[in-house]
């Protein structure tokens, strides 16, 4: 099991948590908490070592084009990158997020 750390620049508050998907093959969960300080924290926990640099590209194009402040934590159980952006995508749709 491999843990990656990531940290991004956000501007935008959220005020609730959220939950969305399920630990199973080829899918993933992220919880989602308010984060403060002008920062997104995100620590992913997977399966699948070596993809340090891809989950980084993915979380990158995420923060940059909706910079949430957040306290994140994803759980992967060998998803795909389209995986990830719509299980980012569905948090946005919980928190009520509009760019």
């Amino acid at each position: 099991m491999e843990q990656l750390h990531f940290q991004y620049a956000a501007s935008r508050p959220i005020t609730q948590s959220a939950h969305i998907g399920v630990v199973g093959s080829g899918d993933l969960e992220i919880l989602v908490e308010p984060g403060e300080g002008g920062t997104a924290q995100v620590k992913v926990l997977t399966g699948s070592e070596g993809f340090g640099q891809t989950w980084d590209h993915v979380l990158t194009r995420f923060f940059t084009r909706y910079p949430i402040m957040a306290q994140m934590t994803i759980h992967d159980y060998g998803a795909t990158p389209g995986v990830v952006m719509l299980r980012l995508t569905q948090v946005l749709e919980v928190l009520g997020y509009a760019e």
